[in-house]
This record gives structure tokens, sequence and C-alpha cells, in this order.
């Protein structure tokens, strides 16, 4: 079995982001993560990675609005982010996720923003897959 400290988040992590603006309507991301069968839909303005919103949220979101309204994402997103970088090890990772309590962690990249994202299913896919 691999070391998990030589395994690194760019190795496990979703690539495929699904990106909103800060003003989508929380309908409209509920329909995107969906459609794209992810738990997770992270915040961005302009260049600039401005939150995360996961299924979580999605639960809170329907309890506290009977019947839904035109809310934008930026209401309920998590704007105080913990992210990771996509050479950190995946140890690294799983530490920070469970010391925050969250299940997506952000991937970013200097130069280019957000990359990805990591959760806990992809960590567990990983360790499935490991002899």
């Amino acid at each position: 079995m691999d070391d998990v400290d030589d395994v690194f988040v760019a190795q496990v992590m979703s690539e495929e982001l699904y990106t909103v603006s800060p003003d989508t309507l929380v309908e409209d991301a509920a329909r995107g993560m969906m459609d794209r069968g992810v738990g997770s839909v992270v915040v961005v303005d302009g260049d600039e990675l401005a939150g995360i919103l996961t299924s979580t949220d999605f639960v809170r979101i329907v309890a506290e609005r009977q019947p839904k309204d035109r809310t934008p994402v930026s209401e309920y997103m998590s704007g105080d982010l913990v992210t990771t970088s996509p050479g950190a090890a995946i140890a690294e990772a799983a530490a920070t996720m469970l010391e925050h309590g969250i299940h997506h962690l952000p991937v970013t990249d200097g130069d280019d923003g957000a990359v990805g994202v990591v959760s806990t299913t992809d960590l567990a896919a990983y360790l499935s897959r490991v002899p």
C-alpha cells in the first residue's frame, strides 16, 4: 500500500469543477449540481474564489425557505474558505477536512485560482482502490 504522504491531492481531486457566480440563484445551482452528479458548487467572482455551497447547505436552505424564493447562492455559501493545493499530500487534506468538519475542500493554484475540489468521497474512492 502506498504511503498516503506520497499521494497528492492532484491525484484524487475532481477536476470537473462546477462553478457559479455569487448572484446565481440557489435553485439554478441545485439543478446544476443534480445534472452533473456533484455534491458541491464553487462560487467564483470573476477570477476570485468567493465561496462554496454543498449538498449539506441545501438541507439548511430547504429547512429555512418554505416555499423557495429567488435567493442568490451568496446568501448561503461558505465564504470563509479553507483550501488546499494540488501538491498537498492527501493525508494533509484529510486532516484539514477533519479539523474543520468539512466534506469538500476547494483546490487552488496560485496562478489559476480554483482548479478542482477534493471530497471525502474522492478520498474514500482512492482508498478503496489501494491494494
